[in-house]
This record gives C-alpha cells, sequence and structure tokens, in this order.
C-alpha cells in the first residue's frame, strides 16, 4: 500500500505542475489539433499526462531496489524508456510515425525479455506453444504480444478517464492474482501502477486537464503487458488465459479494428477513424448531454461516455481476476466478451442501440 501511495503522491504533484506550465507554455505542451476524426475535446489540453505517471512508478522502483535490493522494478522501467520517450516525443513534436513508436515499443519489449527475463513460455494453445518452445520463438511472440498491447491502450485512449480506469482495472486484478500466489514484487509494482495512474486521473476526469498522450498511453499498455506476462512466467499456477482475458477489451478493440478497417472498408489498417466503440457511444448514446454551452456540454459528453467502457472492460478483468487459474473458465469469459463486444458495437452503428443503454436527460 506505501507504493500505491507513494507514487499516487508523486504523479499528482507532478501531473500538477505539467497542466500549471501548460496554460503558461501553450504552443509546447498543448494539444491544439481539434479537428481530427478521434478529437473529442473542446480546448487545447497538454496531452504529456505520462511524464507523472512515469515518474511515479520510477519513484517507487527505485525505492523497491534501495530497500530491499532487488533490481527488478528499476530494471523493468528502464527497459519502458523507448517506449515512452517515443511516445513523448510525438506528444510534443508530432514527428513520430505509428511504425516508429511500434519499432521503439518492440525496442522495450526486446529489453525487458533480455534483462528480466519476461518472455510467454505457455499459451495454452497448442500450435502456439510449440511456437514458444524455443527462445527464438518466445522472444518473437512476447515482442509482438507487449507491442500489440501497448497499441491497443493507445487506440483506446480516447475519452476522459477511458484508457487510465481501464488501466487501473486491469492492474488491480493483477495485483490481485500476484497477492494470491505470494509473488509481492509484481503486486507491488502493480500498485505503484494504479497509484501513479489515479494521481493522473484526478486531473483527466471529468474536467480533462490533461490527456495521457502517446508517452502515457505506450508505456501503460507497456507496463500492463510486461506484469502480465512476468505473473504468468513466475507463477506457473497462473492460467494462461489470464493475461488474455484480463487485457480483451482494449486487445479485441484492436484487432477488430484492423478487421474494420481492411477488410470491411478496404482502407490502410493505420487510418485513424472516428467508429471505434467508444467514438459511437459518444456520438449515439450521449447526445442527450448536448446543452446551451456547447464547449460544456462536450467536456460533460466526453466524460459521461467512459464509465459504459469501464463496464464492459469490467466483464472481462472480474472473472479473470476470480478464475485466474483456471484456463477453461477463463476461456469461456474471452469468447463471452468477444460476443458482448460485437453485439453492441453493431447495434450502436446500425441506430438500434440496446434501450437499456440509451440515457435520457
Amino acid at each position: 500500500m506505501n507504493a500505491l501511495l507513494l507514487a499516487l503522491a508523486c504523479s499528482l504533484l507532478a501531473t500538477m505542475v505539467v497542466v500549471r506550465v501548460g496554460r503558461r507554455q501553450g504552443n509546447r505542451l498543448l494539444d491544439h489539433d481539434m479537428t481530427g476524426p478521434q478529437k473529442f475535446h473542446a480546448a487545447p489540453v497538454p496531452r504529456v499526462g505520462g511524464i507523472g505517471i512515469f515518474l511515479g512508478v520510477l519513484l517507487v522502483s527505485v525505492g523497491l531496489w534501495l530497500t530491499t535490493d532487488q533490481p527488478l522494478a528499476l530494471a523493468l522501467t528502464l527497459c519502458a524508456l523507448p517506449a515512452f520517450g517515443s511516445g513523448l516525443t510525438e506528444d510534443l513534436t508530432k514527428t513520430q510515425s505509428p511504425r516508429r513508436r511500434l519499432f521503439f515499443t518492440a525496442m522495450s519489449a526486446v529489453l525487458a525479455a533480455g534483462f528480466v527475463d519476461a518472455l510467454i513460455l505457455r499459451t495454452g494453445l497448442p500450435g502456439l506453444d510449440w511456437v514458444v518452445s524455443s527462445v527464438v520463438g518466445a522472444s518473437l511472440v512476447t515482442v509482438f504480444v507487449v507491442a500489440g498491447v501497448s497499441n491497443s491502450i493507445n487506440i483506446i485512449d480516447g475519452m476522459n478517464g477511458l484508457a487510465s480506469m481501464c488501466v487501473v482495472l486491469i492492474l488491480v486484478s493483477i495485483a490481485y492474482v500476484a497477492f494470491q500466489v505470494g509473488d509481492y514484487t509484481i503486486m507491488t509494482l502493480a500498485l505503484a501502477g494504479i497509484g501513479a495512474v489515479l494521481g493522473f486521473f484526478v486531473w483527466n476526469f471529468p474536467l480533462g486537464l490533461i490527456f495521457l498522450g502517446d508517452g502515457g498511453a505506450y508505456f501503460l499498455g507497456f507496463f500492463v503487458a510486461e506484469l502480465a506476462i512476468l505473473l504468468l512466467h513466475r507463477n506457473p499456477d497462473v492460467s494462461p488465459m489470464f493475461p488474455l482475458l484480463v487485457c480483451i477489451y482494449p486487445v479485441f478493440e484492436t484487432v477488430f479494428s484492423i478487421y474494420r478497417r481492411k477488410v470491411l472498408r478496404g482502407q490502410p489498417v493505420g487510418m485513424p477513424d472516428g467508429i471505434h466503440l467508444h467514438s459511437l457511444v459518444y456520438r449515439r448514446l450521449m447526445r442527450w448531454a448536448v446543452g446551451r454551452e456547447l464547449k460544456r456540454s462536450k467536456v460533460r459528453r466526453n466524460s459521461m461516455t467512459s464509465p459504459y467502457l469501464w463496464f464492459l472492460c469490467m466483464f472481462a478483468v472480474v472473472p479473470a481476476m476470480l478464475w485466474w487459474d483456471r484456463t477453461a473458465v477463463l476461456a469461456s469469459f474471452i469468447g463471452l466478451f468477444v460476443a458482448l463486444y460485437s453485439y453492441l458495437y453493431w447495434r450502436i452503428v446500425r441506430f438500434r442501440s440496446p434501450r437499456w443503454l440509451i440515457t435520457r436527460h
């Protein structure tokens, strides 16, 4: 719990400083682009919220190293520097392409595999288990998974509090399972991540005073993926389906987006669009919040969109936490989540939203 509070205090203060500095030096820190298909903010806002989160986790990692002489936490945090640095550079300069950011995230995954032995050695899938039985195969699969999860957190980072609270829910599940198996290093790191994200969340939700940004999204995606992999690698009692189910919302959002863009619409996979599930909820379920003051109503619609997706995320996170050692049950919930997501998406995109989802003013 000390790790959570320490990371929370550090992130809270650091993010407050960034918000204040952003108001004075807006040209360098503010996101002035409000015209893209995935832009839902009402005014220019700093998009470097990852700074406070990274500092919070780093502070706890240094503390663990100094007090317990265990370098794993600090080594893992330092391995995240390429992913975090590339994303932060994009936030500040808009010069980093998605491919370049994925490359540096993959580099972080390679570093973690080498320095902290974070490798996927079992998957619960016969063909894939054969692939990861070799060091080369395990390394390739691990790098692919870490890069994919990191990108998936960036994809769901579209509304105030959406990605950050989903990450908190995922880390709560990881911390709980780590406690159950007695892996207190992973539990402490997960608690540090929870505290650091909550320190940012205070400033991000509901008013959206600062955004997570690519630096924050890629760092959190890397951090979540690596903790799940290390938990699986270090504890044979944990089902290989646990990491997949606990991250299934952002991961399936990414897979579905690739299918939707490439197969259904014949567009490049990396082309941004405004029809992610959270975008549809914002546009088609939140229209009741439109008021007289456009800016205020836009902020309100933005913030009220996120709880819908928090509950969707919990549909996966809670079963993963309860049945973390039962592969068949976890696999069943993965199938149920895919079915629920697909059902909700097609109903909303066709203007046939279920009545129980519609909230009226």
